[in-house]
């Protein structure tokens, strides 16, 4: 098993080795919704990203980036093209917002779109329109038995391709 000690610590892959979370690292464009409050892996997604040079425009950021000189704070209403977007708690918007989103989503899609959710969603996340318009899922879960969960799925169309699930104990 080949695990990157720099970008990914102490997670242990169930299935076979951690394919898609490099995937997502390595992406020049698509669409990634994280739930769960999951700030350490979000930050890893941008800040791999940022290191790249890529310059974000962001919504809001929940935590500290490594190359704050390369993201913007502002609305998707601005007409600057960036090279990528970070969306926060659009699953928590009212549905004519979230309409809005999609339709920026879908007018973005040559681009990477980091979409934050604090809440836990899984498999409820297929019950909404947001299905059809994501690349990955990263489910993020805090188990009591001390360990987290990390569900990784891997969309085409709204349909799941591929999934792995990733154990980190502490």
């Amino acid at each position: 098993m080949h695990r990157n000690p720099h970008v990914f610590k102490n997670i242990v892959p169930i299935n076979n080795g951690m394919l898609m979370l490099k995937e997502i690292v390595n992406l020049e464009r698509g669409v990634i919704l994280i739930t769960g409050d999951a700030k350490k892996l979000a930050r890893i997604f941008l800040n791999a990203w940022l290191s790249k040079g890529k310059l974000f425009l962001a919504e809001y950021l929940p935590f500290e980036v490594g190359y704050p000189e390369s993201v913007f704070i502002g609305n998707i209403d601005e007409t600057i093209k960036l090279d990528g977007y970070f969306l926060y708690s659009l699953l928590s918007r009212p549905k004519t917002e979230r309409k809005k989103y999609y339709s920026f989503i879908s007018n973005h899609d040559d681009r990477v779109i980091l979409i934050y959710e604090p809440k836990y969603f899984k498999d409820s996340v297929f019950k909404y329109a947001i299905k059809d318009f994501i690349d990955y899922l990263v489910a993020y879960k805090r188990e009591t038995m001390g360990m987290e969960r990390i569900d990784v799925y891997k969309l085409e169309e709204g349909r799941v391709i591929k999934k792995e699930t990733y154990i980190r104990r502490f």
